[in-house]
């Protein structure tokens, strides 16, 4: 099975699955998806792992790349993140 399903919405590119995954994993696997995004767009990473919360933000700050959302339901924390323009 694909981690990674193409959204038909304006607002989210792509969804990638990180539920199970453990640090650094989560941020690994939503880097290289990155990579293939235009600046503006936006994926959407679902993790379990409770350190992801911190990840996520260390990296969107390091990295300029804005972190839209960042909420957790029932231990699957969701990030949206908008890839940064060209600098």
């Amino acid at each position: 099975m694909d981690d990674i399903v193409v959204e038909n919405s304006d607002t989210v590119k792509v969804t990638l699955d990180c539920t199970g995954l453990f640090c650094p994993m989560p941020i690994v696997k939503m880097r290289k998806s990155m990579k293939e995004l235009r600046p503006g767009e936006r994926i959407r990473v679902l993790a379990t792992d409770p350190g992801s919360m911190r990840d996520f933000k260390s990296w969107a700050e390091k990295t300029g790349n804005i972190l839209l959302e960042a909420s957790e339901s029932d231990g699957v924390y969701t990030y949206v993140i908008e890839k940064k323009e060209r600098s």
